[in-house]
């Protein structure tokens, strides 16, 4: 049995992750910094499930449970970023410089402790976001935080080879990322944003999660982002 470590697996793309690779037989342990969401999380999953609370920005901390669980197959980080979104002029730039803390570094820090835990033919797949490359205004600075992930994926699968390095790149994604939004907002939101888009509907987190398993686990693609948007950058 081949082992996965999800960082970020305890809500939303992360936990749709988890149980997908948890119903193709892997042992999956999840990693986030909140017990009472990991212990829902682990619950939530058939099969062998094993929870662990991280903060991924500390890397003795993340190099101790990767040492644990070694050696690991399929390494998948999807943290979040909350901040950075406006338009430039107008944009905080502490809430930007946190937005990188929330997302970047830790992916950075996680990733870099859990190297020399990851077996030969390990997988690595990070998660952006189509602000990465959609011309779509007030998205100056959270599109450079998601670059940013992503600009690792093409470097490191030639540095780290064997190990393959890939990420997704999702668009809108009904999860409690939007959870900030009330109902109704969001629910009007997301239909103005459906209407726009050529599938014309919003993604699930599954939808993203299948991606990123085909990522991880298919052994003939490294150094690729692959683009679930529904088409976004399409009408950008």
């Amino acid at each position: 049995m081949t082992t996965a470590l999800v960082i970020g697996g305890t809500s939303g793309v992360g936990l749709a992750v988890a149980r997908q690779l948890a119903s193709r037989g892997h042992a999956v342990h999840i990693a986030g910094r909140n017990t009472e969401r990991l212990n829902r999380a682990t619950a939530a999953i058939d099969g062998d499930v094993h929870g662990h609370v991280l903060d991924a920005a500390d890397a003795e901390a993340a190099a101790a449970l990767a040492a644990k669980i070694a050696p690991i197959r399929h390494l998948v980080i999807t943290l979040a970023g909350t901040g950075g979104a406006g338009p430039l002029g107008d944009l905080p730039l502490d809430g930007l410089r946190q937005a990188f803390e929330e997302k970047y570094w830790p992916t950075v820090t996680a990733l870099q402790a859990s190297l020399a835990h990851l077996s030969e033919d390990a997988s690595i797949t990070l998660v952006g976001a189509v602000t990465a490359r959609a011309a779509l205004p007030g998205t100056a600075g959270i599109g450079s935080l998601n670059a940013a992930v992503e600009g690792l994926v093409q470097p490191l699968a030639a540095e780290l080879a064997p190990i393959r390095v890939n990420a997704v790149s999702p668009g809108y994604v009904d999860t409690p990322w939007w959870d900030g939004l009330a109902a109704g907002d969001r629910s009007a939101f997301f239909k103005q944003a459906a209407d726009a888009l050529p599938t014309k509907r919003i993604a699930t987190a599954p939808d993203v999660a299948e991606a990123i398993v085909l990522l991880a686990t298919n052994p003939n693609i490294t150094g690729t982002v692959i683009e679930t948007d529904g088409g976004a950058r399409l009408t950008a």
